[in-house]
């Protein structure tokens, strides 16, 4: 994978802090060993999800990535530190490949993003001293560990945005490389090193001047060559340093992606982006896909492949008994048909015995008596000192035992043959139980191949202005509404609240205010369970993990923001004045489905109100599964049309753990 240049990380940074600037922090997660992802939320802009990866890359991102159920220590940390913090600035350091992200909460931290080398991710506090990195690393001159204050690497490499003629001409005339290596080794890497001196030789080129050779000694540059040499560096960085940027991915014969325009890319396939994240995301997120679809399938090759093996073996081991069958077979008749000469080898062998010849002296006696032709040493090959016989008979060796009969050497090679066929049976069975577990694991493999977990695309949506809120619309068709936040309860009581409406509230802390919007209708029995059920179930009790709650309403009159005198009202919250209409013992239960209201969207509510929109739906209850991976079950089940993505299910569950109500 590419890794960002010191232009790239200028450009980037230059862009995040125009987007970032004044945002929120929300939350940050680890998806894998080298990667953080921040998600910031920016008023009138929303989400923004920030990759950044050690030794890589930094860019925004609409291709989130997969959240670790058990999230790893450094992640925790940023959400303990950082979460709810404003982003002051983002900076690159010194034109080097390091980023500074700024963020104000009790205190300003930074997190350093460092991209050379292997790279790693610190959080500094307002001290610089580190509180926690993403990789604990030590060198005699920085050490990068909890509670050490932050080093910086040592400068290198020069900043082209800055730079005068005066100091190349001195870096120049320091340097024992050549021309390319002394430009590549100062921060510009070999890609701007060769444009630099593509332009400036075209500029020589147009005055009709022979060209640079851009491997000769620096030594050898005069004033001229060094002069063209900073008008093709000043031609490239100089639009740069202005802002004019034009992002594009180089494809077609070579893969990279840029700030901007490079002669050296002329002949190369552009696509072009409006900004220099968007052309990242896109370049690297079609990397990580190719990544994470080849480790996908390493793994799944290894488990194929240990049933591949497995009946590899146990089809060599039943070739191996039929081998054993006819080859014992073999020898037992040739024992037979050969009776006479064997009966006289072993005899003449026996006498030798009974003569007190040992099987060593035997054997050297026949192995003479071979070379004289005797005709029944021929068949002998050799006697070990156990009296075991090899015989060489018609091309085929065979054992017997000089102290048995031959009827008896014989059976041996029978009775082998029918162990070999008793094991034929089971080799046959394991042979048919392996076959079919390797067919079970290539089709798990070929649908998780298929249902990859390969980040796709977030397009932004444009909600309705109800969608902004928690919402549902009753089995009667009247649309409910509730906060999400403090703000957005103000929103709903002062916005819209209308005098017909109907406010609910959870009886507990930690609970949504709730609109009914009647639009002058009236205000039915089946509205008022359904919207109590929906009050219960957005409210605290929920992440408590209660079964019921008790829910009231009143009207709108009775709703003010006016505390009596020395009391306060937080945001968010408000004084209800008068009587208040009970619902006693409201069931913690949601469902969640497609429905068609203004166009196809999910909707989170009471059973019966979903069910009168949809047969695409589920039931929750509070429980113990968390919100991300209940989030991704629910989105195999209703998710046949792929018209939402995993977020459009996070954002309108229940806050809390929860499981599927089974009594369903």
């Amino acid at each position: 994978m590419k890794t960002m240049t010191n232009v790239d990380i200028f450009t980037i940074s230059h862009e995040l802090n125009k987007l970032l600037e004044g945002s929120r922090v929300d939350k940050s997660f680890q998806p894998t060993k080298d990667i953080i992802v921040m998600r910031f939320h920016k008023a009138g802009y929303g989400r923004i999800d920030l990759v950044m990866e050690a030794g890589k890359r930094v860019h925004t991102s609409r291709y989130p990535l997969e959240n670790p159920t058990k999230p790893p220590s450094f992640p925790m940390l940023l959400r303990k530190r950082l979460r709810g913090a404003n982003v002051v600035s983002i900076e690159q350091y010194n034109f080097d490949r390091i980023i500074e992200i700024k963020m104000k909460k009790d205190q300003v931290y930074t997190l350093v993003i460092e991209l050379f080398s292997k790279g790693n991710i610190i959080l500094l506090d307002e001290d610089k001293n580190i509180i926690m990195p993403l990789k604990r690393k030590s060198w005699s001159n920085r050490d990068i560990s909890a509670k050490k204050e932050y080093v910086y690497p040592p400068k290198n490499g020069i900043n082209p945005l800055t730079i005068t003629e005066d100091e190349l001409n001195i870096l120049f005339t320091n340097s024992e490389d050549d021309i390319i290596r002394t430009l590549a080794k100062n921060g510009l890497g070999s890609l701007y090193a060769e444009e630099i001196m593509l332009r400036a030789n075209n500029i020589r080129k147009d005055m009709k001047i022979e060209g640079i050779d851009k491997q000769s000694s620096t030594n050898s540059l005069s004033n001229e060559d060094i002069h063209h040499i900073y008008q093709g560096l000043k031609s490239i960085f100089e639009p740069l340093s202005k802002g004019e940027i034009k992002p594009e991915i180089i494809s077609e014969g070579k893969d990279d992606v840029v700030p901007i325009k490079l002669e050296k890319y002329n002949d190369f396939k552009h696509e072009y982006f409006e900004t220099f994240n968007e052309a990242c995301d896109e370049f690297y997120s079609k990397e990580v896909k190719t990544s994470i679809t080849s480790e996908q399938e390493k793994i799944w090759n290894k488990k194929v492949g240990k049933y591949s093996k497995r009946l590899e073996l146990q089809e060599e081991t039943l070739k191996g008994f039929h081998d054993t069958i006819e080859k014992s077979h073999k020898k037992g008749e040739l024992i037979y048909s050969h009776y006479q000469e064997i009966e006289s080898v072993i005899g003449v062998i026996n006498n030798a015995r009974n003569k007190d010849y040992s099987y060593q002296e035997i054997n050297k006696i026949l192995k003479k008596a071979r070379k004289e032709g005797m005709k029944e040493a021929q068949i002998i090959k050799s006697i070990d000192k156990m009296g075991n016989i090899t015989l060489d008979l018609e091309g085929i060796s065979i054992n017997i035992d000089s102290r048995k009969s031959i009827p008896e050497n014989a059976d041996v090679y029978y009775e082998k043959a029918k162990k070999a066929k008793r094991k034929i049976s089971g080799a046959n069975i394991a042979i048919e139980n392996t076959k079919k577990q390797l067919e079970e694991m290539e089709r798990k493999k070929d649908k998780a191949m298929a249902n990859i977990m390969v980040p796709k695309k977030r397009e932004k949506k444009e909600l309705k202005w109800f969608e902004k809120f928690r919402w549902f619309v009753s089995s009667t068709g009247k649309l409910v509404i509730g906060g999400r936040d403090a703000n957005s309860n103000e929103n709903i009581v002062k916005k819209y609240l209308d005098n017909n409406d109907i406010y609910m509230h959870a009886d507990i802390h930690g609970a949504p205010s709730i609109a009914i919007k009647l639009n002058g209708e009236e205000f039915d029995d089946d509205t008022v369970r359904e919207s109590a059920i929906f009050a219960a179930s957005f409210s605290s009790a929920w992440s408590d993990g209660y079964s019921t709650q008790d829910v009231y309403w009143v009207n709108p009159e009775q709703v003010s923001k006016t505390p009596e005198s020395g009391e306060y009202v937080a945001k968010g919250s408000f004084i209800i004045r008068g009587h208040r209409n009970y619902i006693r013992s409201a069931k913690l239960r949601i469902a969640v489905g497609i429905v068609d209201y203004e166009g196809k969207r999910v909707m989170a509510g009471p059973e019966s109100a979903v069910k009168k929109l949809t047969d695409n739906y589920v039931v929750i209850k509070p429980g113990y599964t968390k919100k991300e991976a209940m989030a991704k079950s629910i989105l195999s089940k209703i998710n046949q049309d792929n018209l939402l993505e995993l977020d459009d299910i996070v954002r309108i569950l229940p806050t809390g753990k929860c499981d599927y109500d089974n009594k369903r």
